[in-house]
This record gives C-alpha cells, sequence and structure tokens, in this order.
C-alpha cells in the first residue's frame, strides 16, 4: 500500500474518573515527541454516543458524570452490581450504539483506532469492522488486570497491549487473540513530563505551601474528582505528626472545606501533579491504575485502601502493590495509623522508595514504536503485525509472554 496522505490515529478515551483522560493525552504526548508524522486525534466516545445514553436522555447528564458524581461523594459500595447494570445497559443500546461508531468511521476512515476504555471495546471493534474491515484495532489496559471478567478482554481478532505480567497472561490463557497480538509493556501510560520532572530542579518547595520543611509529608489523592474520605485522611496523618497535600481535583467543596486546616496544602484541578509528588514522602489515595503508577514513578511508596466500598475493577491493584513490595493496603482508615507508622519506621521507607525505582516503568515511550509496527505491518499485508509473545504455537497458550523492552529513542526500521 503506497500511502498519499499521513497516517490518522485516532484514539478512543472517556472521562470516567479522569485516568482514561489522562493516558489518552500521554500516548498522544508520547506520540507526538516521538516524532511519528501522524494525524493524531483524541475522540471521546461519550460526547460521540451522547444523543443515545438514556442517562442523558432522561436525567440530562452523561453516565460517567454518574460515575465520577459517585466517586465524588464516597458512594461506591456495590460497584460490581452498578458495573453488571452498565454492562446490560451497553449491551441493549449496542445496536445504535455500533451504527453511530460505523458511520463515524467511515466518514473518518482512520488508519489505526486505539482505545483505551473499557466495557466498549467489542462495540467499537465491530463498528470499526463494518466501516473498515482490515484497520486494525487496539486496547490498551489502563487496569492492571482484567477485573472483572471482560471488563477489558473480548474474543475478537485485535491487539491488546497489557501493563503487567497478570494481564498479559489473562490474554493469553483466555484463547480471545492470536500470541502476535498479545503485547505487554512496563507498565501503565504516565505523562512523559513526569519522567522529565523525576529528574530536575523541584519547582516548587515545602515553604512555599507552609509545610514543615524537615517533617514528613504525604500526597493524598482519590483521583481527579477528589472525595470525602480525604478529610479523615489528613485527620489521621495529622495526629501523627504528618503534613499532607491534598490534591482536591474537580472536588470544589473539598478544596473550600480543607484549605485553611493547619498542617494542610489544598490543591485544586492542576495540570502538574507530578511538582506536588516531588515534596512528598509517600502516597495516600485509592487505589486506581494511574495514580499509583505516577506516585511510584516519583518514587513514593504507596498506601491504598481494598474494602467493599473500592471500584471493583481497582481491587487487584492493592494485591498487585503488596506483591511489588511497593506499598502498603489497608481495609480502612482506621488501620492507617499503623500503616504510617511502620512506613517511617528506620529505613523502611527508603526500602520502599528503592523498589519503587526498580519498576522502571517506561510504557508510555514503548508504545509510539509498538503502534508503529502495528500500522507498517497492516500496510505491508502482514498476517502477523509484532511478535511480542512468544510462544511454541497458537495452540499453546499456557507459555508466558515475553516483555518488550523498547527505549524511549528506539525507533522501528
Amino acid at each position: 500500500m503506497i500511502r498519499d496522505r499521513k497516517p490518522h490515529v485516532e484514539i478512543v478515551y472517556f472521562n470516567a474518573g479522569g485516568g482514561h483522560r489522562a493516558a489518552a493525552m500521554a500516548l498522544a504526548d508520547s506520540i507526538r515527541l516521538s516524532g511519528f508524522d501522524w494525524h493524531v486525534e483524541l475522540v471521546q466516545l461519550q460526547e460521540l454516543l451522547q444523543s443515545l445514553d438514556p442517562i442523558y436522555q432522561t436525567m440530562g447528564f452523561h453516565s460517567e458524570e454518574l460515575y465520577n458524581r459517585a466517586l465524588k461523594r464516597g458512594w461506591t459500595y456495590g460497584s460490581k452490581t452498578f458495573l453488571r447494570v452498565l454492562q446490560q445497559g451497553i449491551s441493549i443500546e449496542a445496536p445504535a450504539f455500533r451504527r453511530r461508531l460505523r458511520d463515524w468511521w467511515s466518514r473518518r476512515a482512520p488508519d489505526l483506532v486505539v482505545s483505551v476504555v473499557p466495557n466498549f471495546n467489542r462495540i467499537m471493534f465491530e463498528a470499526l469492522r463494518e466501516a473498515h474491515p482490515h484497520t486494525p484495532f487496539v486496547t490498551i489496559m489502563t487496569d492492571f488486570a482484567d477485573v472483572p471478567p471482560h471488563f477489558w478482554m473480548e474474543r475478537q481478532d485485535q491487539h491488546i497491549v497489557c501493563g503487567t505480567r497478570k494481564a498479559a497472561l489473562q490474554a493469553a490463557l483466555s484463547g480471545f487473540y492470536r500470541p502476535e497480538c498479545i503485547h505487554e509493556v512496563s507498565g501503565m501510560i504516565v505523562r512523559p513530563r513526569f519522567y522529565a520532572a523525576a529528574g530536575a530542579k523541584p519547582s516548587l518547595t515545602r515553604e512555599q505551601l507552609g509545610l514543615d520543611p524537615q517533617g514528613k509529608v504525604a500526597l493524598v489523592m482519590f483521583g481527579g474528582y477528589g472525595s470525602e474520605e480525604s478529610g479523615e485522611v489528613i485527620t489521621h496523618l495529622g495526629r501523627l505528626g504528618v503534613s499532607s497535600i491534598l490534591m482536591c481535583g474537580r472536588n470544589e467543596q473539598l478544596l473550600e472545606s480543607c484549605r485553611d486546616r493547619p498542617g494542610v496544602h489544598a490543591v485544586g484541578f492542576t495540570e502538574r501533579v507530578e511538582d506536588y509528588m516531588r515534596l512528598a514522602d509517600f502516597f495516600v489515595g485509592k487505589p486506581g491504575p494511574g495514580s499509583i503508577s505516577e506516585a511510584l514513578l516519583m518514587g513514593l511508596p504507596v498506601i491504598v485502601t481494598s474494602n467493599s466500598r473500592t471500584m471493583i475493577q481497582e481491587r487487584y491493584n492493592v494485591t498487585w502493590v503488596e506483591e511489588q513490595g511497593v506499598g502498603l493496603g489497608i481495609a480502612g482508615y482506621r488501620q492507617l495509623d499503623e500503616a504510617v507508622r511502620y512506613l517511617l519506621t528506620g529505613d523502611c521507607l527508603a526500602g520502599y522508595r528503592r523498589r519503587a525505582a526498580s519498576l522502571a516503568n517506561r510504557a508510555v515511550f514503548e508504545l509510539p514504536p509498538l503502534l508503529r509496527r502495528i500500522l507498517d505491518g497492516h500496510e505491508r499485508g502482514d498476517v502477523t503485525t509484532s511478535a511480542i509473545l512468544s510462544h511454541p504455537g497458537h495452540d499453546d497458550l499456557s507459555a508466558q509472554p515475553s516483555r518488550v523492552t523498547l527505549g524511549a529513542s528506539q525507533g522501528i526500521t
């Protein structure tokens, strides 16, 4: 195939929780920094499907906004039931959603479609196949595992990118994908500027924030919409003599209620989270994969919760944190005091920080060359495009996948 225009790549995301949007923007940034001459477009799925959304039609706001309101108020009990109802609703509306997406891609004619969202991948894949049967479809998982099942993974002939060995093994053992279409990278997507900040001189100081320069500081963050749980957390930390940098996100009520609390610096929505992480000793918050990955990249051990209020898709993340030895999982904030005391005992904190640094997550830089390989393989008409997984044969799905290690400056020839 001889191309007469630059490749058109669409990255599909939505705003539920904020992490998917951050991943999409990070990937777009990395593609730009890689120097690939592609036309990259970010597509907000919920806006595209807005007029078909039954919640929007009856209540006047998006279903993702309902999700974000629940996070903001800590109304996350029964998340398994919530997700089941959501998936059933998607199934009911699937024909209409598929037609809308098919019409969109028929007009747009993308050369590659990349999804960083769960639940909708079957609909998107089928719509793309109807519009352009040979255009590659890639799902990049932004969770550490496919929990609950079929949250991310579907039985269809596509590429899937996994940021953990657990997820890559799930994909291999599912039998859903050809082995050469399962790709393991070194972690979750984190925006490139976090890497620059990790090695640069801090742009802020604790003194500028009114915090003790010699004391211990926790960065407290519950996603882009904050949570009312934060007040309980900073109260516990204050009793232990630990100052807090509280990231309130778009939660204006939380920001105002905590703005003047002693030993606390409250921050509203900001695109410069990494600057505040540079000033902290450890992280406390919900086990969102993006927040965990950002904190670990900045060398911060994490204390995260796993209980009935934890979103079901995030519960495995706590297990992953403990397995990697980069933080502590607690059932509730009554255990926070004990966890903080343990973390600050002797050289415990230093050990956790060393293990965090050893993870060497470079996924955001590994992805553009991988996507280019997929795109180039499609243009050549290759049956397989990127043999990242090494298996004796397609039927041997019990073999363990090997990790792709592509550096930030490594190109594809």
